[in-house]
């Protein structure tokens, strides 16, 4: 799939479109019965942790954060600024975040096989496609992944998803990664140097030299890579050949994705890896506002599309329930129903 599709002007009838959609995925879906709702108070406040300045995370957790107080969700709602998803999904376990965005593969790491129930997340939907981008300098002579050995790389900052997923990629592509002022290992002959820098600071230390590339998870187009890409000049690589190793190891939650044309103004189109991007929730939050939430997902959805987005499968009705085998929270699952008729 390409992943990409300009749908700031295009978003269907909302309501009718999620039914057409919902048909097939939830016909074979199990819903436990629910408790009846009998809160009628909203929560006061939510928050939702989000992630690095200048990234999709955040801006896309501000918008939920206002619509949620703007549609009387709750009384107020904020966004939280975190390192992204590893750091999301902490603070939503830990009860300082109502509702969290995260790739698939990190919040399948809290979601241990055969005891979904015990965990204490669980996803109100999957809100969009997450485009890892391998960023070098124009100017800086690497063409292709195999040209990262020797050289020194941006890994993401600790408690980011890309940080989990960056050393998954180096490895399917044969790289051993070694931390600054460490020595490779014996008989190990391709290897990268990695620093755990996120997005802002990745790119400032590849304007100055310091990093040769730089790996970041979000949306197409960043707008912090757009901004560094006006003033030096940068480029992407093709990351889809290691797509074969990535899913027979770690699963199928990585896909090809398009980065298309002029989504960075004189980039050509550049094959990447998308992983989901999910909405979740702690297991325990009250089914109104989990309801509730739904509802806003899919009648607002043109209220929640990041304005440097050209469109990334943002709130399509057939994905909203694919969430990459992590179990919707009951609540969800019962609106989505109702939703469908």
């Amino acid at each position: 799939m390409t992943g990409v599709a300009d749908l700031a002007g295009t978003l269907p009838p909302r309501r009718a479109a999620l039914k057409a959609g919902l048909a097939a995925g939830l016909a074979g879906l199990l819903i436990p019965a629910l408790n009846a709702c009998t809160a009628d108070d909203k929560p006061g406040t939510v928050t939702v942790a989000g992630g690095e300045p200048g990234g999709f995370y955040l801006e896309f957790a501000t918008l939920l954060a206002d619509a949620i107080q703007r549609h009387g969700v709750a009384g107020s709602a904020s966004a939280l600024t975190t390192g992204g998803s590893l750091d999301n999904l902490e603070q939503l376990l830990s009860g300082r975040a109502t509702f969290a965005v995260a790739l698939a593969d990190a919040a399948a790491r809290k979601m241990p096989a055969g005891s979904p129930s015990n965990v204490g997340i669980a996803a109100i939907g999957r809100v969009y496609e997450n485009y890892v981008h391998c960023v070098v300098r124009k100017d800086g002579g690497i063409s292709n992944l195999t040209e990262l050995a020797g050289r020194t790389v941006a890994v993401g900052e600790p408690g980011s998803g890309t940080s989990l997923t960056t050393p998954r990629l180096l490895e399917a592509a044969g790289l051993a990664s070694v931390a600054v002022g460490d020595a490779p290992a014996a008989g190990v002959e391709k290897t990268v140097t990695v620093m755990n820098l996120g997005l802002n600071a990745g790119l400032a230390a590849l304007q100055n030299g310091s990093v040769d590339a730089l790996f970041w998870s979000g949306g197409v187009p960043t707008s912090a890579i757009a901004a560094t890409h006006h003033e030096v000049g940068l480029g992407l690589l093709d990351l889809s050949p290691l797509l074969p190793a990535l899913r027979s190891k770690y699963g199928a939650f990585y896909d090809r994705v398009l980065i298309p044309a002029g989504a960075y103004e004189g980039i050509p189109a550049v094959w990447a890896v998308g992983v989901a991007n999910l909405l979740l929730c702690r297991s325990d939050l009250d089914e109104r506002t989990v309801k509730r939430t739904v509802e806003l997902l899919v009648d607002h959805a043109e209220e929640l599309i990041p304005r440097s987005s050209l469109g990334v499968q943002f709130l399509s009705p057939e994905s909203l329930i694919n969430t990459a085998g992590l179990p919707l929270h009951p609540a969800a699952a019962a609106a989505y129903r109702e939703l469908h008729g």
